[in-house]
């Protein structure tokens, strides 16, 4: 087990939930595509996580795809934490649009 301090795991939780949180924000201003980002971050951690090609998942599915299972699979808990600090970032920000929305700003 590797080790990460405590501090370390709170200083990246809040890090992945601002950085969604504001990559979520920025999409939904410029496609006002509300919870695009939520549907998008299954496909980012993949990416984060998995060290097999992008096109690998469609001329090599027999091996890429038993790779990413092994790396879910793998990771620790504090993985999971940081990574579900990223979702509620990415959630958060579809709500905030919803609430911007409903106040009147048609920015968003």
């Amino acid at each position: 087990m590797n080790d990460v301090s405590l501090v370390q795991v709170i200083i990246s939780v809040v890090l992945f939930f601002v950085m969604f949180f504001g990559i979520g924000f920025l999409l939904n201003m410029l496609l006002r595509m509300t919870w695009l980002m939520a549907i998008v971050y299954p496909v980012v951690v993949v990416f984060i996580i998995d060290e097999v090609s992008f096109l690998d998942y469609f001329f090599k599915a027999g091996t890429a795809f038993p790779a990413l299972i092994d790396k879910i699979q793998a990771l620790q808990l504090v993985d999971i934490i940081i990574l579900a600090g990223g979702f509620g970032g990415a959630i958060v920000s579809g709500f905030v649009m919803i609430a911007l929305r409903k106040a009147g700003y048609r920015m968003f």
